[in-house]
């Protein structure tokens, strides 16, 4: 009897296996919200991707025209290239030919047999009052191209990078470890339930921990690892390198720059009352080999300011011809000194300024002399109001003592209608100490000091429609160097406060952040103060000029300071 017991309880004992199922199906439950958690709380942020890039803003000066060529940002490839051409007041009527082609080398043959064609053609009709002209054109792959712009007489070329989504192996290993912690979820859940031995859930759920594990350190280190070398920014860029810019990183190096560059400035006339062709070659000064690697630096690819005889100046934007080779017209209204001084960047970062040692002599010419503008008047003594193209412009300084940093205010008209310029609302541009009497392009050609400082203008208040300009409220406070159809968007409640905050009343310039394009010239929203601080190294008169974008036109209005010394100051 009691051995007839003992087998009926070996043989069944539904407690305690309900016991034990719901003891397995409790430890599951307790890793699931665990799980769960991670993967909410891990995942969006190891999931963030960096940004492509923005638009991309180039100052051209093709022929007698001023213009400013927008690539807008390729959000995926194949697919469109939106350029905008934005002229300024006085730009001529006429059609420009657009075209891209694909540039750079790779280790495909059949990507690299298309680099050197031209895949696509479109033309721009311009019109006779400023304004912004579209054309649409596509790109086929990720990698470097350029952009074509002619006008019938000469062809100015853009090297840009067409970006591709690229995911680093750290954020790999966190898509990889999420998602196979999501499948083992659910294996460690049918385990539970179906097997009899608890040790056999422990098989997956040991799987569960290590996929978490390595999606876990994934995501930290995704943020502290270093990025590769930009494609284009300080690397040269390749087919293969914009594809997948991690498989050939290498050796991570701090400095990417690159050497300095020499200038040789050719004129193809010297004579009063023409238009001289110039033509400047850049040359690598460690191998004599052209300068092949110029990048849009302050919205263009190379910054030219002229100073004529009697003071006034010209700040140009020649167009890349070639390899190292940028060309633009200057006209020569009289005869004299031109001092020529050329600004740009390498790829690899560092800025640099480079004064042709010869300039521009013109000599008495038989043609009839150039109409001069407004800004080739006499340059006012002292600050003061001056009035250019029929605007009132208004200069005053803090204190102009040298080894101080003096701040240069000019209010350019009465309302907030000042449209960004170069990624500026202002420009400030100091040569001295010269003579106030000696000829301005002789005296400037001896100058010491060439500088460029850009505007701290005040920021549009929330009342203005700021069409397309996320990331503004991140603006820093100034920036200063001295070296030589827009979519109407509602900014959101946060963006909107920021602008109209009283604490935000200055920024630098335009600039993008995190990829987001800034305000273009279609934007009239600024002003009308815009300040500058520099600091004047010695004591002396000193030609300076201030430029700014108002009603499509560029004004430049000319001043000659004198800056005088702490002594002289106290006395």
């Amino acid at each position: 009897m009691n051995d007839t017991a003992a087998r009926t309880t070996g043989r069944d004992r539904p407690p305690r296996t309900a016991h034990a199922f719901r003891r397995r199906l409790g430890a599951v439950l307790a890793v699931l919200p665990s799980a769960v958690a991670l993967l909410f709380v891990m995942g969006p942020g190891a999931g963030a991707d960096s940004t492509a890039g923005g638009d991309v803003h180039v100052a051209q000066t093709l022929g007698d025209r001023e213009l400013t060529v927008i690539l807008r940002r390729v959000t995926g490839v194949p697919g469109p290239l939106h350029v905008d051409v934005i002229t300024h007041a006085g730009t001529a009527a006429g059609r420009l030919t657009l075209g891209v082609t694909p540039t750079g080398v790779s280790t495909s043959a059949s990507a690299a047999s298309a680099s050197g064609t031209t895949v696509d053609t479109a033309v721009v009709t311009l019109g006779g009052r400023p304004g912004t002209f579209s054309a649409v054109l596509d790109v086929t792959r990720a990698g470097p191209w350029e952009l074509s712009l002619g006008d019938e007489q000469r062809t100015a070329t853009i090297p840009f990078v067409v970006p591709k989504r690229t995911t680093s192996p750290a954020e790999t290993a966190v898509y990889m470890g999420f998602g196979g912690a999501g499948a083992l979820v659910l294996v460690t859940v049918l385990v539970a339930v179906r097997v009899r031995r608890f040790w056999w859930t422990l098989v997956p759920a040991g799987g569960l921990v290590a996929c978490l594990t390595v999606a876990v350190t994934g995501a930290l280190l995704s943020s502290r690892l270093p990025p590769p070398p930009s494609q284009g920014g300080q690397v040269d860029a390749t087919i293969d390198g914009v594809g997948d810019p991690y498989a050939d990183a290498g050796q991570q190096i701090g400095d990417y720059s690159r050497p300095p560059a020499t200038l040789l400035l050719r004129s193809s006339t010297d004579r009063a009352g023409e238009v001289a062709e110039l033509r400047l070659t850049l040359s690598d000064a460690s191998t004599g080999l052209p300068v092949d690697d110029v990048v849009v630096h302050d919205g263009a690819l190379l910054h030219l300011l002229v100073v004529g005889p009697s003071g006034q100046l010209r700040h140009l934007h020649p167009v890349r011809t070639g390899a190292g080779v940028f060309e633009v017209p200057l006209s020569l209204p009289e005869e004299g000194h031109y001092a020529v001084s050329a600004e740009f960047a390498r790829r690899g970062g560092g800025v640099q300024q480079l004064r042709s040692a010869t300039g521009v002599d013109a000599v008495p010419g038989s043609g009839a002399a150039a109409r001069t503008t407004s800004d080739d008047a006499p340059p006012q003594a002292g600050t003061g109001t001056r009035t250019v193209a029929g605007v009132d412009v208004r200069l005053t300084a803090s204190s102009l003592v040298a080894g101080r940093a003096a701040v240069l205010t000019a209010r350019v008209g009465e309302t907030a209608t000042l449209q960004p310029w170069l990624g500026m609302l202002g420009h400030l541009i100091v040569v001295g100490p010269v003579s106030p009497t000696a000829a301005a392009g002789t005296a400037t050609q001896g100058a010491q000091v060439w500088a460029h400082s850009h505007s701290m203008g005040a920021v549009p208040d929330g009342t203005h429609d700021m069409s397309g300009m996320e990331g503004m409220s991140h603006m820093k406070g100034m920036e200063e160097h001295s070296s030589a159809s827009s979519s109407s968007l509602d900014m959101d409640s946060s963006a909107s406060s920021a602008f109209s905050s009283p604490d935000l009343h200055s920024m630098s310039g335009l600039t993008s952040v995190n990829g987001d394009s800034t305000a273009d010239e279609t934007v009239a929203a600024y002003g009308p103060d815009i300040s500058f601080v520099y600091t004047f190294p010695a004591t002396g008169h000193y030609r300076v000029w201030i430029q700014a974008e108002r009603d499509n036109t560029i004004l430049t209005v000319p001043y000659l300071l004198h800056v005088t010394g702490a002594s002289e100051r106290t006395s």
